[in-house]
C-alpha cells in the first residue's frame, strides 16, 4: 500500500502537468489562433509543459537511483563487513574498488577472522563482476565464517568452501555451472607469525619488511575453485614468518591486471616499494598510496573489480620465538631465491 502511495504520488505532477496542458490547447482561446504570437505563445506554454514533465521524470529516477544504491550499499556493508582494525594483535585494513561505476557492491570478497587455529583471512574474486557476482560472494563468505572456526587446517576450510560453491552455482547458474569460479587465497597466521597458505588461481601476496618487498611464492597454485575438484592431498604451503612490524599485502588480480589509456600494466611491484621506501612504518598509508595510483592509472575506471588488504603484524614477539619461526619456515620469493633470514 505504501509503495502503491508512493507511486500514485510520483504521477502526480507529470498528471497536472498534462491536465494544464490540454486545458489550455482546449480551453484557452489564444491557442486556437494562427497568428504568429499566438503560435510563439502556445509554442511557449508547450515547451514549458514539456520541461516540467522532462524534470519530473529525471527526478523520479534519481530518486529511484538513489534507493538502490542505499540498498546495494546496505547489503554490501551486512556482506563485506568493515573489518575490524586490530584482530588478535594483527593491525589491518582493506579497500574495494567496484568496476560498474556508481556500484556499492562487487566480486571481490576478503575476510579477516580470529580462531583457535590462529588468525584465518581469505581474498577472492568471483568470475565476473559488479551485483551479478553478489550472489556467489555472499555463498563462499558465508561458509567461509563458519568453517574458519570449525576446520582445524586450511585444507577442511578449502574443501567447505568447494562444497558451499558447488551447491550454489547447481541452485542458481544451473546452465553455466561449469563457466563459474572463483580464485582463492586462504592464509593463516599464528601466533609466533608462522604464515600457512592455500591458493586456488589467486595471485600470491607480498610481505613488506623494512623496506623491502617480496612476493611470496612457493609454487604454482591450484586451479580456481569450481573448474575441477580439489585434489585428494591439500597440504598447507608455508609462506615463512611474519614478523614484529612486517606487513602481509593481499590482493586481486584486478590490481596487477589495471591497465592504463595506452594499455600499460599497473606496475604493483614498484609501487609498492616506493610507498614503502617513503613510509616504511605505516601501513594504512601504504594502502592508500596504492589505492589512488591505482585510480590514477585507471583514470577511476577499471575494467575490473579490486580489492586491496593488508596484515601488519603488531605483536611483540620475543627474538627467540621470531626466529624460530623464520629458520623453520623460510618460504621462496618469487624468483626463486630464499627470503632472507632476519634476526
Amino acid at each position: 500500500m505504501i509503495r502503491v502511495r508512493g507511486r500514485v504520488r510520483s504521477l502526480g505532477l507529470p498528471i497536472v502537468w498534462g491536465a494544464a496542458a490540454v486545458a489550455y490547447k482546449l480551453a484557452c482561446p489564444l491557442a486556437q489562433e494562427t497568428g504568429l504570437q499566438a503560435r510563439i505563445v502556445s509554442s511557449a506554454v508547450f515547451f514549458a509543459v514539456g520541461t516540467g514533465l522532462i524534470l519530473q521524470v529525471r527526478h523520479a529516477l534519481m530518486r529511484e537511483l538513489r534507493q538502490m544504491r542505499r540498498v546495494a550499499g546496505a547489503a554490501q556493508r551486512a556482506l563485506l563487513r568493515p573489518l575490524p582494525s586490530r584482530v588478535e594483535g594483527l593491525d589491518v585494513a582493506a579497500v574495494q574498488v567496484s568496476a560498474e561505476r556508481g556500484a556499492a557492491v562487487g566480486g571481490d570478497l576478503y575476510e579477516v577472522v580470529a580462531t583457535e587455529h590462529g588468525v584465518r583471512a581469505v581474498m577472492g574474486d568471483v568470475r565476473g563482476h559488479g551485483i551479478g557476482a553478489f550472489g556467489t560472494v555472499a555463498a563462499v563468505l558465508g561458509c567461509f565464517r563458519e568453517a574458519a572456526h570449525d576446520e582445524a587446517d586450511l585444507g577442511g576450510v578449502l574443501r567447505r568452501l568447494e562444497r558451499a560453491l558447488d551447491r550454489h552455482l547447481r541452485q542458481e547458474h544451473p546452465a553455466s555451472a561449469a563457466e563459474e569460479f572463483v580464485t582463492l587465497l586462504l592464509v593463516e597466521i599464528r601466533p609466533d607469525g608462522e604464515m600457512l597458505a592455500l591458493n586456488c588461481g589467486h595471485p600470491w601476496p607480498y610481505r613488506l619488511s623494512g623496506g623491502r618487498v617480496e612476493q611470496l611464492a612457493p609454487c604454482d597454485p591450484h586451479p580456481p575453485l569450481g573448474l575441477f575438484p580439489l585434489p585428494t592431498a591439500l597440504p598447507t604451503l608455508h609462506l615463512g614468518c611474519l614478523e614484529p612490524d612486517d606487513t602481509l599485502f593481499l590482493y586481486t588480480d584486478g590490481a596487477q591486471d589495471a591497465r592504463d589509456a595506452r594499455g600499460r600494466f599497473f606496475p604493483l611491484a614498484t609501487v609498492l616499494e616506493d610507498a614503502v621506501r617513503d613510509e616504511p612504518d605505516s601501513s594504512p598509508t601504504v594502502l592508500g598510496r596504492v589505492s589512488t595510483a591505482l585510480r590514477h592509472h585507471t583514470r577511476g575506471e577499471p575494467a575490473d573489480d579490486i580489492a586491496l588488504l593488508i596484515l601488519t603484524n603488531g605483536r611483540h614477539m620475543s627474538l627467540r620465538g621470531a626466529g624460530n619461526c623464520a629458520n623453520n619456515h623460510d618460504a621462496p620469493a618469487v624468483d626463486g631465491t630464499q627470503l632472507t633470514q632476519r634476526r
